[in-house]
């Protein structure tokens, strides 16, 4: 499903569940060493995604180590994202020439627990969920909110180094169309944030990507 929001110079994979035959390279195994096998049949097959996706690019394959808070190392000259949530886990890639950013984020489209939402949204945000669920009370707006937010600290993160909170990005939703943006609180390297949102089959997807201007 991640493909039908993502530009055509990122490609993607993905897998409904853990994969019994993938397998972690050299560097890997050692950073899931002490999760619970849960945690490892995740992490393993997350890499098996990127690593198809790499492939489509003509990237071959070796580890997908991780960085400063977690944060996926990608060979050089690409860029990109890795989610997993219950029931689903996407990689999407891209040649750091064709797109200088990629966020994904996937999440199970269900209610936030209670409390979450006032932690994760701001008082204008809240109000814009609740007109959106007064229009389209079939989509969980809190979640896909959540899932946004995600997207953007993905984009963020990489390209500044630095923390972004979840109230330091305010968000809006354009359900005709699938899209969202998110302007940024705080300085940095962007103002605002254009993506994509998709709520398909209990999961809600969200992805940004930042595209190269063509050149002239």
């Amino acid at each position: 499903m991640i493909e039908r929001i993502l530009p055509a110079p990122v490609r993607s994979a993905y897998a409904l569940d853990d994969l019994g035959d993938a397998t972690l390279y050299p560097g890997e195994a050692e950073l899931v060493a002490a999760a619970v096998p849960k945690r490892r049949d995740e992490f393993t097959t997350v890499r098996h995604c990127a690593r198809t996706a790499l492939a489509d690019l003509g990237v071959p394959p070796g580890p997908i180590l991780r960085g400063e808070r977690g944060a996926p190392i990608w060979p050089r000259g690409i860029v990109g994202s890795l989610t997993h949530c219950a029931g689903y886990r996407a990689a999407a890639v891209a040649r750091d020439t064709d797109v200088r950013g990629i966020g994904v984020d996937a999440e199970v489209h269900g209610p936030l627990p209670d409390g979450v939402l006032d932690l994760v949204s701001l008082p204008e945000e809240r109000d814009h969920l609740a007109a959106l669920s007064t229009k389209h009370p079939q989509t969980r707006w809190e979640r896909v909110l959540f899932s946004a937010k995600e997207s953007v600290y993905k984009v963020w993160f990489p390209r500044t180094g630095e923390w972004l909170g979840f109230k330091e990005a305010s968000l809006t939703f354009a359900p005709d169309t699938g899209e969202f943006t998110a302007r940024l609180l705080r300085p940095g390297p962007f103002d605002t944030l254009a993506g994509r949102y998709l709520v398909a089959e209990g999961i809600v997807l969200t992805a940004i990507v930042l595209k190269r201007p063509a050149q002239t």
